[in-house]
This record gives C-alpha cells, structure tokens and sequence, in this order.
C-alpha cells in the first residue's frame, strides 16, 4: 500500500481549549506541544492570539521554542487578528470565515461577495508578510461546494497555501464526506484540510474518510476535546492512518502519554471506553476470549497495546473462566489447585454478579483465604 499524502495538524491547544471549562497555562501549552513534536506531529496550532494578552505570548513563546513541528495560530478575517497573529512569530496563520447562508445572514449582515473578498484581502495581507496560509472555510458542510470551490480557488490565487474545509456543527457522515471532499478535490485539486467537529459521534471517521478521499491536512485534538462533543481525536487518527492509510511516521508508543498529560491540564479524563486511550480499550473479562488471547493476542486484539504505549489487562468477573483466574493469580505469585481455583472462580463470579468490582485488594484477598484453607 502506497502511504495516503497526508499531515496532522492537532488543534489540542487551540479548539482543545475551547472546551467549556477548559483553560491551559502556558507552560501546559508548552509540554503538551512538546509531546505533540516528539510523536511527530507536523502542525501545531498553538492558540488565537487576539483573544488576550496571555494567549498572545504563549502563541509566540510555542512558536519561538525550536520546535520540528510548524506552528499555526487562527485568525479571524479581521486585520487585528491577523496582525496579532504575525506578530507571534507563527509559521502558519489560519483565517477563517463562514460563507454558508446560515452564518453570513446572522453573523455577517452584509453580502456574502463582500464577506469572501474580505477574507481574500486578509489572505492577501497576511502572505505579504511571509507566512504560510490558510483559508478556512466555518460551516463548509452546510455550504454549497460550488461557492466554497470558488472561494478555494481564488484563495490560493491571492496567496493561500492551503485551503481548509470545517464541519463546524459535525453534521456530516463519511459518505457524505467522502462525496464532498471528492468534489472539492476533482475541481481543484486543493491542497484541502478537513477540522471535523463529533456530533455525531462520526469525527474521527469522518477525517479518516477524507484523508482516503485525498484530503492532505488532518486536523485533531488529543482525547477528541474540543467544543460541545469534541474533534476528530489524534489517537484515533493516528491509529487508523496506520492500519488503513500505511502511514507509520508517527510515534504511537506515546499515545497514552499524551492522552494522560491532556487529561491532567485539561481535567477531563476520556471515558472507559474511549477507543485507544480509554480504561478499558485493552482490558478482557470474557472466558473464551481470555483463552484464546493467551494462545494468541490477535484473536481478539486488532491493536496491539504495546504499539501505543498500553497493556492487555485482564479483568475478572462473572464471564471470565479458569484460564483467565489461573493466568491473573500466577501473575500475582500464586498457584491454584483445581479445587482452590474451582472456589475462587465461584466466589469471583458471586461478587460480579452482586456488582461487587473484583479489583486487585479483592482478588487477592480470596486468593489469601484459599491458601490459608478457609476457602476450601
């Protein structure tokens, strides 16, 4: 398979912390887009200068810090925030405006003609100073291809490097991202990024969809924080792009790592069942799919945990079986008869299905009755 032509661009520290309640000092910022260099990560964007003092220096201080990566800042088509941004010392400005019906009625009040050629003029200012562009365009799922086209093109004819499609609202499945993003792309071709929003739970698939459709740009947040329901997550990304994409570049072992650093700064810990990074991703409690794993992870693994820095963990309950109970008890230094492991089972299954959580205190505790004879 022929790597996909693609880059991530991670939005951890910018979309990221725009989730409600979410806010990154700066030396938070500095160690998570640390973290994103070291897995290789190539765009970084770093915050919204404008916003306030504080944000602008910590923008410039990740750009000045002699990163690998690029570091992208966002900007409105307002040529203080543009100025703000340049004055970071960014590698990449992202100007962004919003050019469907919706958003030009209630945002703008003005023609939607006026709106673009104020976009293009900013796109224009802003490579006049040396920096790499890109034109954003908000709300580009719920506007009609055959403007944004238009849009695109005359973009990258004023100067922009790139041209950015966001699904603002994450409206989209990847069908129709897929259908889309092939339109866009059969018109230019574009050097196309795709920002999608998780609304419906389609993020990720819908990045991955487009990357396979020949979007270039990907853009992520670690654990998928970002507004409302979140972003396309990098660990998802990242993963996908392996298995499906053939694109092995980037360091997966320190997936969780980061997704840990993430949750600390941003106080938001991924769900047990978050794919990659969650609690429970590599964690096994059926009998007959712990019996087959000792034989061979792949039966039930199609990632391997230690390829992104994670372990199996096996978890006992009222599906798991004598190998899984053997397995776990040699594991914390004991050796069951088939008797002992026959009234350890049992009572691990009572527990379960009392909705007691067989944790490690309580496993080993049977396992100290049984041995002292009073389980048997």
């Amino acid at each position: 398979m022929l790597p996909w032509n693609i880059e991530i661009c991670d939005v951890t520290l910018r979309d990221g912390e725009q989730t409600p309640g979410v806010s990154f000092t700066c030396d938070e910022k500095m160690a998570i887009a640390q973290s994103l260099d070291e897995i290789g990560v190539e765009v970084i964007e770093a915050g919204f200068p404008v916003v306030s003092r504080a944000e602008k220096e910590c923008v410039a201080a990740v750009a000045r810090s002699g990163l690998d990566a690029r570091i992208c800042c966002l900007a409105r088509a307002l040529k203080p925030d543009v100025e703000a941004a340049l004055d970071c010392d960014v590698d990449m400005v992202s100007i962004f405006v919003a050019i469907s019906d919706l958003h030009v009625r209630h945002k703008y009040h003005k023609p939607r003609e006026a709106v673009i050629e104020d976009a293009l003029n900013m796109v224009e200012f802003a490579a006049d100073h040396g920096v790499q562009i890109r034109l954003a365009a908000e709300d580009a799922s719920r506007t009609d291809p055959e403007i944004l086209i238009d849009m695109y093109r005359r973009g990258i004819e004023r100067g922009a490097t790139l041209v950015s499609f966001a699904d603002t609202v994450g409206c989209l499945t990847p069908l129709e991202t897929h259908s889309v993003v092939s339109r866009i792309l059969d018109a230019g071709p574009f050097p196309l990024c795709v920002h999608c929003h998780n609304d419906l739970g389609f993020a990720a698939a819908n990045t991955i969809t487009a990357a396979a459709a020949g979007a270039f740009q990907l853009h992520t947040t670690v654990n998928g924080i970002g507004e409302r329901a979140g972003n396309a997550a990098l660990e998802q990304v990242l993963v996908a792009l392996h298995f499906k994409g053939g694109v092995e570049r980037y360091d997966l072992s320190r997936l969780q790592e980061i997704s840990r650093l993430v949750a600390r700064c941003s106080g938001i810990t991924p769900e047990r069942m978050h794919p990659i990074v969650g609690e429970n991703a590599f964690a096994h409690e059926s009998g007959i799919h712990i019996a087959a794993i000792l034989c061979d992870p792949a039966t039930y693994e199609y990632v391997p945990p230690e390829l992104v820095g994670s372990e199996r963990r096996f978890v006992l309950g009222k599906h798991s079986g004598r190998k899984a109970l053997e397995h776990v008890a040699k594991a914390y230094g004991f050796e069951l008869s088939d008797d002992e492991a026959t009234w350890v089972l049992e009572q691990v299954k009572q527990k379960s299905e009392g909705k007691c959580c067989v944790t490690r205190e309580v496993l080993c505790d049977l396992l100290r009755q049984v041995r002292e004879g009073g389980g048997r």
